[in-house]
């Protein structure tokens, strides 16, 4: 007997907690995922920030077509010209501040940020490295090393050292940066934390303490770039720039792609002592890189940020049953809050039944995430409002487990 897709899902692929979702989903269109019953659902994850302009926006699914046509791998990372990639880090130069005009691509914001902690360390010399308790910046040993939560480190130790977590928001922890830190890494906005926003200019003085010490200042847009809080990048909405940015999920517009950006003299340094001090086979990928200049290309030419904020209130406005304790973010980039983990867990099962799909946080088990693809229209947004005010309702006269 033939094993239908779940069962070989359950057999071989290698899990990631021991109780998917597993939604089995047959195609994807817009804000639409679809599954192999032809269920429609709306989807508030975008992949975890990733399809920023939609499920196979037709603009994107060309240029990946043409792309195709004229080739796929041809060397690793930095040997050959290729069009996608040099046309794309021109397009990402033309976005940043003029000292962020040398960029590397990579796979993904876990391998970005590995390269961002590698050039900090070679620019300063320095052993140490900064980081903010309940911060997520990836799961591969460096990237884990600055997350912010023990429990998702421990079983993994040794990790590297010289790395200290601060408070974000805190001020009085930022004498903890000194001579001997080679880089701050943070999210401009923390995404796992729950959407937790920057106050009392803590930016600000993050920027001011890195250039009293000489320390490298690493913003980890990989969630929030790309028109998900209202600006292209978060950090435009504070007026602090960062000595290197790292980059991921919505530059891809679906494809898997990354990113890290420096000055063209700081990222010099990898040439020599050693040379190849960065490498990457697939890095910049020449049609993943195709698609992120696409994807770029539909944000400008659709406008899409443009309506991004107007859209974020939209559903500030219209989840009005008082299951919804409050709800906190910037832009499309949106924490709920409910009552507890488990009427969470609940309201997400009969969400489901309504054929609307979100997640929740890494380190906030009481709020779940609001991050569609910019795409969403406002009546789509009036759709999902009724869907997710009906399944809180229901929820909070289900019986509980």
């Amino acid at each position: 007997m033939m094993l239908t897709n779940r069962q070989l899902f359950q057999k071989y692929l290698a899990p990631t907690s021991d109780a998917p979702v597993a939604l089995e989903i047959e195609r994807a269109e817009g804000v639409y995922m679809y599954d192999t019953q032809g269920k429609a659902y709306i989807d508030l994850i975008s992949g975890v920030s990733v399809s920023n302009v939609g499920h196979r926006h037709p603009y994107v699914v060309n240029a990946i077509k043409n792309q195709l046509d004229q080739y796929m791998h041809l060397m690793v990372y930095g040997e050959y010209i290729q069009a996608p990639q040099v046309q794309l880090a021109k397009a990402l130069v033309e976005l940043l501040p003029k000292t962020l005009n040398s960029v590397y691509l990579v796979n993904s914001g876990s391998e970005a940020n590995e390269g961002a902690l590698k050039l900090a360390k070679r620019i300063t010399g320095r052993p140490n490295l900064i980081g903010f308790k309940n911060a997520y910046h990836g799961s591969t040993h460096g990237a884990l090393s600055l997350l912010g939560d023990e429990l998702f480190k421990n079983a993994f130790r040794p990790l590297l050292p010289g790395v200290k977590l601060i408070q974000f928001n805190k001020i009085e922890d930022l004498v903890h940066i000194d001579e001997q830190t080679a880089a701050v890494l943070v999210e401009p906005i923390q995404g796992e934390a729950g959407i937790i926003e920057p106050k009392n200019e803590y930016l600000t003085l993050l920027r001011k303490r890195c250039d009293e010490v000489g320390a490298m200042l690493i913003f980890d847009e990989v969630q929030t770039a790309f028109g998900r809080t209202g600006k292209m990048f978060a950090f435009e909405h504070y007026g602090v720039s960062p000595d290197i940015i790292t980059l991921a999920k919505g530059l891809g517009a679906g494809m898997p792609i990354g990113a890290f950006v420096a000055s063209s003299e700081h990222m010099a340094m990898f040439t020599h002592q050693p040379i190849l001090g960065h490498i990457t086979t697939f890095g910049g990928h020449p049609v993943s890189a195709a698609s992120a200049l696409a994807g770029i290309e539909v944000i400008r030419n659709e406008n899409l940020i443009a309506s991004v904020d107007e859209k974020g209130l939209k559903f500030k406005k219209g989840l009005t049953h008082t299951a919804f304790k409050s709800i906190r973010g910037k832009g499309l980039f949106l924490a709920v809050e409910l009552e507890s983990s488990g009427f969470l867990k609940r309201f997400f099962k009969l969400s489901l039944d309504e054929g609307v799909v979100f997640d929740w946080f890494l380190f906030e088990d009481r709020y779940f995430r609001i991050s569609p693809p910019l795409t969403i229209t406002f009546e789509e947004i009036d759709i999902v409002c009724q869907k997710l005010n009906k399944a809180a309702q229901l929820t909070q006269i289900t019986p509980k487990d």
